[in-house]
């Protein structure tokens, strides 16, 4: 990891120590068996763990040492819960709860305004996903979440992506070593009501022709919202295999639709 620079009082965070697996299992097991000073040097052995996640916002107009902060405070949540029976390594377990906390700050701070409505079954929503989170070590799915808290899945996808900061019209979102395309490139001219009708009936031949597999996943991704993670959890396949699939119906798409 490239050096990052926090100032916080009375820390170098450039010489933050790492612990290895085996020093991170001796100090759990003096953790659970009451020894205090065991979870605070679990705390300051995972302080790089903190800093590599809030590293990607340094060049967002935050305060880097507030999401270090909050930061730590997912770390401590995740000390406090981690149960070594879950068969996964620390930071794999501690890494949601540390983003969880960093992004309900950046959120809290937004200058956007969001229905109190909305913001209240995303809040639900998020406290879900922690808790079950702890529980099981996974994050649970959207129909997982819809059948505990009662709610469809467009508006678990709808109130969470409320929450997500404004993005800019020129954002960058796809680039395949020619010309990229900008957010703004997939923005419909509704008032000029210049929609390519043959370019959606090719694109709905060019659907129906390729595998079903494919098909599949292109629905799940980009009509009913579903992430690689959770269409991979359903087809029990790796998100590796998902972003594969796409990919090629998505190159599979294209060449028919040429």
């Amino acid at each position: 990891m490239s050096k990052f620079k926090v100032d916080i009082a009375g820390i170098d965070t450039n010489n933050l120590k790492v612990l290895s697996n085996d020093e991170m299992l001796e100090l759990f097991k003096r953790f659970k068996d009451g020894d205090a000073a065991a979870k605070t040097e679990i705390v300051n052995g995972n302080l790089k763990l903190v800093l590599s996640i809030i590293s990607k916002y340094r060049y967002k107009e935050l305060d880097m040492n507030d999401l270090f902060q909050v930061g730590c405070i997912g770390l401590i949540k995740a000390v406090d819960n981690f149960d070594m029976s879950y068969g996964v390594m620390f930071s794999t377990y501690a890494v949601p709860l540390i983003l969880g906390e960093v992004k309900r700050l950046i959120r809290t701070n937004s200058s956007v305004r969001i229905a109190r409505s909305i913001r209240d079954t995303a809040y639900k929503i998020l406290k879900f996903k922690d808790e079950y989170s702890t529980v099981y070590g996974v994050e649970p799915t959207n129909e997982v979440i819809a059948k505990n808290l009662g709610i469809n899945e467009y508006d678990i996808r709808f109130s969470l992506e409320s929450l997500q900061d404004p993005v800019s019209i020129f954002e960058p979102i796809y680039n395949d070593g020619g010309d990229t395309i900008f957010l703004l490139d997939q923005i419909a001219d509704t008032k000029a009501n210049n929609t390519d009708k043959d370019m959606l009936l090719a694109m709905k031949e060019a659907l129906n022709k390729i595998k079903k597999r494919e098909k599949d996943i292109l629905v799940n991704r980009y009509i009913i919202g579903k992430t690689q993670s959770e269409i991979a959890e359903e087809m029990n396949v790796s998100q590796a295999q998902v972003s594969r699939l796409e990919k090629s119906a998505i190159k599979n798409i294209k060449k028919l639709m040429e």
